[in-house]
């Protein structure tokens, strides 16, 4: 059965979601492997907004300063059991720059994806009328080559769900972004991985929900419906164009998006 959006689909108290939330701070501080949780996306997500409060301090993530989109393909969706996107929260500890080397022994089992980030230049405050590609347009002031980083914590695949995956601020584990360029980017427009000088995936800009501006509308709607407003100066992971890749020690990639140049990433 598909997963919908429900405001009113929450019956856990404070209580569990406080335990819930501390439980997966606990994991990713002593590295413990995916263990799946069972609830409603509307309870994931309330996990999740604690997971975040709670994290700051123990983990010393830093404020949250972006957000992620996942699930932007309708078969990762079936694969977990929802009928829409996700979305979690990045932490500013967690932004790289161009050229950053990852070192994968910090890490239990990352993958990396390969996006398009915008950044807000105003508010997108929640709205009567839902947002739309048209009209969150004007709030993005500029769009940039990224990575996005997914800490999975050695998950079965087989075994995952929405809300484990929410809960656990959808598997975020950083970014890396490039310059930020004013311009329209074209749903076409390619994109390709190469892995070691060696191409390794190739992609358009609009594989991720049909464009990033798409996905932007979708995070408005979605965000505002628990409570959050997006912020200027603040970015959005708008989805992978190229399936997750798994890195080993050496590698070193660099991710190309038609008009808006490359971005370079290196494993340790």
């Amino acid at each position: 059965m598909l997963m919908s959006l429900n405001l009113m689909d929450i019956t856990m108290d404070h209580s569990q979601i406080e335990a819930r939330a501390a439980s997966l701070v606990e994991a990713a501080a002593s590295r413990s492997p995916y263990e799946r949780m069972d609830g409603t996306l509307d309870e994931a997500y309330a996990v999740q907004r604690r997971y975040v409060e709670m994290a700051q301090a123990r983990l010393g993530c830093g404020k949250p300063v972006g957000y992620k989109i996942a699930l932007t393909t309708r078969a990762m969706q079936t694969m977990v059991g929802v009928d829409q996107p996700l979305y979690g929260q990045v932490f500013a500890s967690r932004v790289h720059a161009d050229g950053a080397v990852l070192q994968l022994a910090r890490h239990q089992h990352i993958g990396v994806e390969f996006e398009v980030a915008l950044r807000l230049g105003s508010d997108i405050h929640a709205s009567a009328i839902p947002h739309t590609r048209a009209t969150v347009a004007a709030s993005v002031d500029g769009l940039a080559v990224a990575y996005e980083f997914v800490e999975d914590r050695n998950a079965d695949y087989a075994q995952i769900n929405a809300f484990s995956l929410v809960a656990d601020n959808c598997w975020n584990a950083g970014v890396v972004i490039g310059e930020y360029q004013l311009l329209e980017l074209s749903a076409d427009a390619t994109t390709q991985l190469k892995i070691n000088g060696e191409v390794a995936g190739q992609g358009l800009a609009g594989d991720a929900l049909g464009h990033p501006l798409e996905a932007l509308a979708w995070l408005a709607n979605a965000a505002s419906a628990h409570g959050h407003v997006l912020r200027a100066g603040e970015f959005v992971m708008t989805g992978s164009s190229i399936r997750t890749t798994f890195p080993d020690a050496g590698d070193r990639y660099e991710f190309c998006v038609e008009g808006l140049g490359a971005l370079s990433v290196a494993f340790a």
